[in-house]
């Protein structure tokens, strides 16, 4: 459910509401002594939060950084794959 921002006309105080995305807006403001007509105004809106486990900064890395990072791994594989057919063929060779 979104957080609305609303600004009363009367005395200008501003609030948010939790509200349904189907909810009538509010009509009035909260505050105690004042009965003024309250106006929804229009927000930039909240920023994505993530609750919960299973999310991760490194989740959503830049494609230089993914891309630095499989050439990386890459080269790894690459170099332990070289290795175990060195030990293969010294292996060979001793029998």
């Amino acid at each position: 459910m979104p957080t609305y921002e609303y600004e009363c006309q009367q005395c200008g105080h501003r609030f948010e509401e939790f509200q349904s995305i189907t909810a009538a807006p509010r009509q009035t403001c909260p505050e105690a002594n004042c009965p003024g007509p309250a106006k929804r105004l229009i927000s930039t809106g909240g920023g994505l939060l993530f609750k919960g486990t299973g999310f991760y900064i490194t989740d959503y890395r830049s494609d230089g950084y993914q891309k630095a990072a499989k050439a990386d791994k890459d080269s790894n594989s690459s170099t332990a794959s070289d290795k175990k057919s060195d030990g293969k063929a010294k292996t060979a060779k001793a029998d």
